[in-house]
């Protein structure tokens, strides 16, 4: 048995990672730029950011899945499902999707931060001003991407705590040699 203020505290960071996820699609989705000349930036041009914005929709998916069964859990303090599958699911489940979100944080945060100094050192070797439209553009770009990781990084830091509970009521409901 758990207390409430634990299946409250689950609740609320399933719903904080939903939200991250969600914002995270929604920035990565947002995230065109166009240049002068005409041309267009988008996130769709780097696997990467598909990557990302995959495992985004992957985690907010999970996150939905799992707020019906945690909602149950906070009111009535007790499984929906009692044959033991949901602590199993809740702990195997946790574990993927945290894997899952690390790994897309670490894809956004690599392509954007090597993505932005590249094009600076470019801009750089060339001569061209820091107020030159065309590196403004390429910055602002990369710098989003950058913004929508550290979005995914608070659903993947939330769905750790969530983890880590899980593997504790896990454990609790099992026994230690069972």
């Amino acid at each position: 048995m758990v207390t409430k203020a634990v299946a409250n505290s689950m609740l609320f960071l399933r719903i904080v990672a939903l939200a991250a996820s969600a914002a995270t699609v929604a920035l990565i989705f947002t995230n065109k730029v166009k240049f002068d000349d005409g041309s267009k930036l988008r996130f769709q041009d780097f696997y990467a950011y598909r990557y990302e914005a995959v495992v985004a929709i992957i985690g907010g998916a999970y996150c939905i899945l799992q707020l019906p069964f945690a909602i149950y859990y906070a009111v009535k303090q007790k499984r929906l499902i009692r044959d033991g599958f949901l602590p199993e699911f809740d702990f195997f489940g946790d574990k993927v999707i945290c894997v899952l979100l690390a790994i897309g944080v670490g894809v956004g945060f690599g392509v954007s931060l090597e993505f932005n100094r590249f094009f600076d050192d470019i801009f750089d070797s060339v001569g061209t001003l820091k107020s030159d439209p065309t590196r403004k553009t390429y910055e602002k770009f990369f710098v989003r991407g950058i913004v929508a990781s550290a979005i995914l990084l608070v659903a993947c830091l939330s769905m750790i705590t969530v983890s880590v509970i899980s593997s504790i009521n896990r454990n609790r409901s099992k026994g230690i040699f069972n």
